[in-house]
Protein backbone atom coordinates (compact mmCIF):
# COMPACT_ATOMS: atom_id res chain seq x y z
CA UNK A 1 0.00 0.00 0.00
CA UNK A 2 1.62 3.55 -0.51
CA UNK A 3 1.92 5.82 1.87
CA UNK A 4 -1.19 8.40 2.26
CA UNK A 5 -0.32 12.08 1.47
CA UNK A 6 -1.57 15.18 3.77
CA UNK A 7 -0.57 18.21 1.82
CA UNK A 8 3.18 18.28 2.06
CA UNK A 9 3.60 15.44 4.96
CA UNK A 10 3.77 11.94 4.29
CA UNK A 11 3.00 9.48 6.99
CA UNK A 12 4.05 6.05 5.53
CA UNK A 13 3.61 4.24 9.22
CA UNK A 14 0.10 5.40 10.55
CA UNK A 15 -2.94 5.29 8.94
CA UNK A 16 -4.62 8.09 11.33
CA UNK A 17 -6.27 11.13 8.72
CA UNK A 18 -5.36 14.06 11.09
CA UNK A 19 -1.21 13.97 12.05
CA UNK A 20 -2.33 16.37 15.08
CA UNK A 21 -3.71 13.27 16.77
CA UNK A 22 -0.64 11.39 16.89
CA UNK A 23 0.59 10.92 20.70
CA UNK A 24 4.29 10.41 21.57
CA UNK A 25 4.46 7.68 24.65
CA UNK A 26 7.87 7.62 25.97
CA UNK A 27 9.36 4.12 27.10
CA UNK A 28 10.84 3.94 30.82
CA UNK A 29 13.11 1.46 32.13
CA UNK A 30 11.94 -1.73 32.94
CA UNK A 31 13.44 -3.23 36.17
CA UNK A 32 12.46 -6.19 38.95
CA UNK A 33 10.28 -3.31 41.44
CA UNK A 34 8.68 -2.85 38.13
CA UNK A 35 7.69 -6.78 37.64
CA UNK A 36 6.39 -6.79 41.31
CA UNK A 37 4.41 -3.58 41.63
CA UNK A 38 2.66 -4.97 38.47
CA UNK A 39 1.76 -8.00 40.11
CA UNK A 40 0.57 -6.46 43.43
CA UNK A 41 -1.17 -3.24 42.21
CA UNK A 42 -3.23 -6.12 39.90
CA UNK A 43 -4.22 -8.54 42.58
CA UNK A 44 -4.90 -5.22 45.30
CA UNK A 45 -6.52 -2.63 43.02
CA UNK A 46 -7.62 -4.76 39.74
CA UNK A 47 -8.98 -7.89 42.34
CA UNK A 48 -10.16 -5.64 44.68
CA UNK A 49 -11.11 -8.20 46.87
CA UNK A 50 -13.62 -7.49 50.35
CA UNK A 51 -14.85 -9.76 52.71
CA UNK A 52 -17.23 -9.90 55.66
CA UNK A 53 -15.77 -9.33 59.43
CA UNK A 54 -17.73 -8.54 62.74
CA UNK A 55 -17.04 -4.71 61.53
CA UNK A 56 -19.15 -5.19 58.23
CA UNK A 57 -17.31 -5.60 54.68
CA UNK A 58 -13.58 -4.89 54.80
CA UNK A 59 -11.05 -4.77 51.76
CA UNK A 60 -7.92 -7.51 52.44
CA UNK A 61 -4.82 -5.59 52.33
CA UNK A 62 -2.11 -6.73 50.36
CA UNK A 63 1.26 -6.95 52.07
CA UNK A 64 4.91 -7.27 51.03
CA UNK A 65 5.74 -9.82 53.65
CA UNK A 66 9.99 -8.31 53.27
CA UNK A 67 9.05 -5.09 54.34
CA UNK A 68 9.35 -3.92 57.62
CA UNK A 69 7.56 -4.21 60.52
CA UNK A 70 7.67 -0.26 61.52
CA UNK A 71 7.19 0.95 58.13
CA UNK A 72 4.19 -1.37 57.53
CA UNK A 73 2.65 0.02 61.13
CA UNK A 74 3.43 3.78 59.74
CA UNK A 75 2.05 3.49 56.66
CA UNK A 76 -0.57 1.09 56.98
CA UNK A 77 -2.26 1.32 60.62
CA UNK A 78 -5.17 -0.67 60.03
CA UNK A 79 -2.55 -3.76 59.18
CA UNK A 80 -1.63 -4.85 62.61
CA UNK A 81 -3.22 -4.85 66.20
CA UNK A 82 -1.96 -3.19 69.24
CA UNK A 83 0.42 -6.45 69.85
CA UNK A 84 1.92 -6.17 66.48
CA UNK A 85 0.25 -9.16 64.83
CA UNK A 86 -1.36 -8.80 61.42
CA UNK A 87 -5.08 -8.41 61.34
CA UNK A 88 -6.62 -10.88 59.46
CA UNK A 89 -7.70 -11.59 56.34
CA UNK A 90 -4.65 -10.35 55.07
CA UNK A 91 -2.83 -11.57 51.46
CA UNK A 92 0.81 -11.55 51.28
CA UNK A 93 3.35 -11.56 48.49
CA UNK A 94 7.11 -12.93 48.42
CA UNK A 95 9.03 -13.15 45.17
CA UNK A 96 10.77 -16.57 45.99
CA UNK A 97 12.57 -17.12 42.53
CA UNK A 98 14.32 -15.19 39.54
CA UNK A 99 15.43 -16.90 36.70
CA UNK A 100 17.08 -16.10 33.48
CA UNK A 101 16.09 -18.97 31.44
CA UNK A 102 17.60 -19.30 28.29
CA UNK A 103 14.61 -21.38 26.76
CA UNK A 104 12.36 -18.02 27.34
CA UNK A 105 14.10 -15.28 24.98
CA UNK A 106 10.56 -14.05 23.06
CA UNK A 107 9.69 -14.43 19.91
CA UNK A 108 12.99 -14.85 18.28
CA UNK A 109 16.23 -16.61 19.99
CA UNK A 110 19.59 -15.02 19.86
CA UNK A 111 21.42 -12.03 20.97
CA UNK A 112 21.83 -8.66 19.21
CA UNK A 113 25.10 -6.95 20.36
CA UNK A 114 24.75 -3.48 21.03
CA UNK A 115 26.30 -0.65 18.59
CA UNK A 116 28.41 2.47 20.07
CA UNK A 117 29.00 5.91 19.63
CA UNK A 118 31.38 8.47 20.72
CA UNK A 119 30.58 9.83 24.31
CA UNK A 120 31.12 13.58 25.06
CA UNK A 121 32.62 12.82 28.37
CA UNK A 122 34.85 10.35 26.40
CA UNK A 123 35.05 6.86 25.48
CA UNK A 124 32.67 4.80 23.88
CA UNK A 125 28.75 4.41 24.82
CA UNK A 126 26.57 1.28 24.19
CA UNK A 127 23.09 2.51 22.49
CA UNK A 128 20.11 0.70 21.21
CA UNK A 129 20.00 -2.08 17.74
CA UNK A 130 15.84 -2.61 17.79
CA UNK A 131 14.01 -0.63 16.16
CA UNK A 132 10.64 0.23 17.62
CA UNK A 133 9.17 3.09 15.90
CA UNK A 134 9.78 5.66 13.13
CA UNK A 135 8.79 8.70 11.56
CA UNK A 136 10.03 11.27 8.91
CA UNK A 137 11.53 14.53 10.20
CA UNK A 138 9.17 17.29 8.56
CA UNK A 139 11.62 20.19 9.35
CA UNK A 140 14.59 18.84 7.48
CA UNK A 141 13.14 16.52 4.71
CA UNK A 142 11.13 19.62 3.55
CA UNK A 143 14.75 21.83 3.79
CA UNK A 144 16.12 19.35 1.10
CA UNK A 145 12.88 19.54 -0.72
CA UNK A 146 12.38 23.54 -0.87
CA UNK A 147 16.42 23.24 -1.81
CA UNK A 148 15.80 20.64 -4.86
CA UNK A 149 12.68 22.84 -5.90
CA UNK A 150 14.97 25.99 -6.01
CA UNK A 151 17.38 24.28 -8.06
CA UNK A 152 15.21 23.05 -10.78
CA UNK A 153 12.75 25.88 -10.91
CA UNK A 154 13.96 28.78 -8.85
CA UNK A 155 10.91 28.76 -6.40
CA UNK A 156 11.28 26.91 -3.64
CA UNK A 157 7.99 25.90 -3.18
CA UNK A 158 7.34 24.57 -6.52
CA UNK A 159 6.43 21.06 -6.04
CA UNK A 160 9.35 18.75 -6.92
CA UNK A 161 9.72 14.71 -6.39
CA UNK A 162 11.69 14.75 -3.38
CA UNK A 163 14.03 11.72 -2.64
CA UNK A 164 15.77 13.00 0.40
CA UNK A 165 13.38 11.94 3.19
CA UNK A 166 14.93 11.98 6.39
CA UNK A 167 13.54 9.30 9.14
CA UNK A 168 14.37 9.91 13.41
CA UNK A 169 14.19 6.24 13.91
CA UNK A 170 13.86 5.22 18.04
CA UNK A 171 16.20 2.67 19.20
CA UNK A 172 16.27 0.20 22.61
CA UNK A 173 18.87 -1.70 24.18
CA UNK A 174 18.04 -5.78 23.74
CA UNK A 175 15.97 -6.78 26.57
CA UNK A 176 16.77 -9.18 29.11
CA UNK A 177 14.39 -11.76 29.82
CA UNK A 178 13.60 -13.34 33.06
CA UNK A 179 11.34 -15.25 35.09
CA UNK A 180 10.25 -14.64 38.24
CA UNK A 181 8.05 -17.10 40.94
CA UNK A 182 5.86 -15.38 43.37
CA UNK A 183 4.13 -17.37 46.23
CA UNK A 184 0.69 -15.71 47.13
CA UNK A 185 -0.58 -16.65 50.36
CA UNK A 186 -3.96 -15.99 52.20
CA UNK A 187 -4.66 -16.52 55.94
CA UNK A 188 -8.07 -15.64 57.28
CA UNK A 189 -10.20 -16.63 60.76
CA UNK A 190 -12.64 -18.10 58.85
CA UNK A 191 -13.30 -21.14 56.28
CA UNK A 192 -16.22 -18.44 54.44
CA UNK A 193 -13.57 -15.43 53.96
CA UNK A 194 -11.19 -17.87 52.55
CA UNK A 195 -14.10 -19.14 50.28
CA UNK A 196 -14.68 -15.26 49.23
CA UNK A 197 -10.71 -14.86 48.43
CA UNK A 198 -9.94 -17.58 46.92
CA UNK A 199 -12.85 -17.10 43.75
CA UNK A 200 -11.06 -14.75 42.14
CA UNK A 201 -7.92 -16.03 42.10
CA UNK A 202 -9.55 -19.38 40.81
CA UNK A 203 -10.90 -17.05 38.11
CA UNK A 204 -7.99 -15.41 37.24
CA UNK A 205 -7.44 -15.96 33.32
CA UNK A 206 -10.66 -17.34 33.28
CA UNK A 207 -9.65 -21.06 31.51
CA UNK A 208 -6.31 -20.83 30.58
CA UNK A 209 -4.90 -19.41 34.36
CA UNK A 210 -3.31 -16.52 32.11
CA UNK A 211 -3.04 -12.44 32.50
CA UNK A 212 -1.28 -9.38 31.35
CA UNK A 213 0.15 -7.23 34.04
CA UNK A 214 0.74 -3.64 32.90
CA UNK A 215 3.02 -1.21 34.59
CA UNK A 216 4.45 2.32 33.11
CA UNK A 217 4.14 1.14 29.45
CA UNK A 218 5.76 -2.28 29.85
CA UNK A 219 3.58 -5.61 29.51
CA UNK A 220 4.37 -8.97 31.53
CA UNK A 221 3.13 -12.29 31.31
CA UNK A 222 1.72 -13.73 34.43
CA UNK A 223 0.36 -17.48 34.99
CA UNK A 224 -1.39 -18.85 37.64
CA UNK A 225 -0.01 -22.21 38.58
CA UNK A 226 -3.04 -25.10 38.91
CA UNK A 227 -1.96 -26.32 42.70
CA UNK A 228 -3.65 -24.45 45.59
CA UNK A 229 -2.18 -25.61 48.78
CA UNK A 230 -3.68 -25.33 52.01
CA UNK A 231 -1.78 -24.74 54.80
CA UNK A 232 -4.57 -24.93 57.54
CA UNK A 233 -4.50 -25.34 61.34
CA UNK A 234 -8.05 -26.05 62.15
CA UNK A 235 -7.28 -29.84 62.93
CA UNK A 236 -4.46 -28.87 65.42
CA UNK A 237 -5.91 -29.44 68.75
CA UNK A 238 -3.47 -27.01 70.68
CA UNK A 239 -4.03 -23.63 71.81
CA UNK A 240 -2.83 -21.53 68.87
CA UNK A 241 -5.31 -19.71 67.10
CA UNK A 242 -7.12 -21.07 64.73
CA UNK A 243 -6.46 -19.63 61.02
CA UNK A 244 -7.08 -20.89 57.47
CA UNK A 245 -4.31 -20.36 55.07
CA UNK A 246 -3.79 -20.97 51.43
CA UNK A 247 -0.51 -20.89 48.79
CA UNK A 248 -1.05 -19.74 45.38
CA UNK A 249 1.72 -19.94 42.99
CA UNK A 250 2.04 -17.25 40.24
CA UNK A 251 4.78 -17.22 37.38
CA UNK A 252 5.55 -13.76 35.66
CA UNK A 253 7.82 -13.65 32.88
CA UNK A 254 9.12 -9.94 32.49
CA UNK A 255 12.40 -8.29 31.00
CA UNK A 256 14.60 -5.95 32.10
CA UNK A 257 15.33 -2.81 29.97
CA UNK A 258 16.80 0.54 30.55
CA UNK A 259 19.67 2.03 32.39
CA UNK A 260 20.29 1.71 36.48
CA UNK A 261 23.42 2.83 38.34
CA UNK A 262 25.57 -0.01 36.90
CA UNK A 263 24.24 -0.14 33.02
CA UNK A 264 24.34 3.30 31.79
CA UNK A 265 22.49 2.65 28.40
CA UNK A 266 20.05 4.54 27.46
CA UNK A 267 16.58 3.25 27.56
CA UNK A 268 15.93 4.94 24.42
CA UNK A 269 18.04 6.86 21.46
CA UNK A 270 16.54 8.41 18.26
CA UNK A 271 18.92 8.30 15.25
CA UNK A 272 18.50 10.21 11.83
CA UNK A 273 19.28 8.35 8.11
CA UNK A 274 21.80 9.60 5.83
CA UNK A 275 20.23 10.75 2.73
CA UNK A 276 23.00 11.24 0.45
CA UNK A 277 26.42 10.25 0.30
CA UNK A 278 29.15 12.92 -1.86
CA UNK A 279 32.69 12.10 -2.43
CA UNK A 280 35.02 14.76 -3.59
CA UNK A 281 36.86 15.16 -6.87
CA UNK A 282 40.34 14.32 -7.64
CA UNK A 283 42.21 15.97 -10.42
CA UNK A 284 45.15 13.60 -11.68
CA UNK A 285 47.50 15.75 -13.97
CA UNK A 286 49.35 13.64 -17.07
CA UNK A 287 51.28 14.54 -20.08
CA UNK A 288 48.25 13.42 -21.90
CA UNK A 289 46.29 16.36 -20.48
CA UNK A 290 48.96 18.74 -20.42
CA UNK A 291 51.17 18.57 -23.06
CA UNK A 292 53.53 21.55 -21.74
CA UNK A 293 54.73 19.70 -19.32
CA UNK A 294 56.21 16.63 -21.77
CA UNK A 295 60.17 16.59 -21.20
CA UNK A 296 59.77 18.04 -17.81
CA UNK A 297 61.40 15.13 -15.40
CA UNK A 298 59.98 15.39 -12.14
CA UNK A 299 62.73 13.56 -9.48
CA UNK A 300 61.70 10.31 -8.06
CA UNK A 301 58.36 10.38 -11.15
CA UNK A 302 58.28 8.21 -13.64
CA UNK A 303 55.79 8.50 -16.65
CA UNK A 304 55.90 5.11 -17.60
CA UNK A 305 54.99 3.28 -14.54
CA UNK A 306 52.24 1.17 -15.36
CA UNK A 307 50.90 1.37 -11.69
CA UNK A 308 50.64 4.82 -11.85
CA UNK A 309 46.46 6.24 -12.78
Amino acid sequence: MPPKKYGKDIYSFTDIDEPSQIDEVGLGSSTLEDIDRALKDYIDDALNIHVETNKGSRKVPVVWVSAERAYQIKHNKNLRSQEGSIILPAITIERTSTMKDLARKGGVFGNIFPHFANSSQGGLNPFGTIAVSRRVNQSTTSKHAASKAKKVSGQENFPVKNRKVVYETAYIPMPQYVELQYDIKIRTEYQQQMNDIVTPFLNFGLGINYHILNRNGHTYEAFLQSDFSPENNVSNLSEEERTYETKATIKVLGYILGQNEQNKTPTVVVKENFVSVKIGKEKIITQANHPEIEGYNYPGFDWNDPDLC
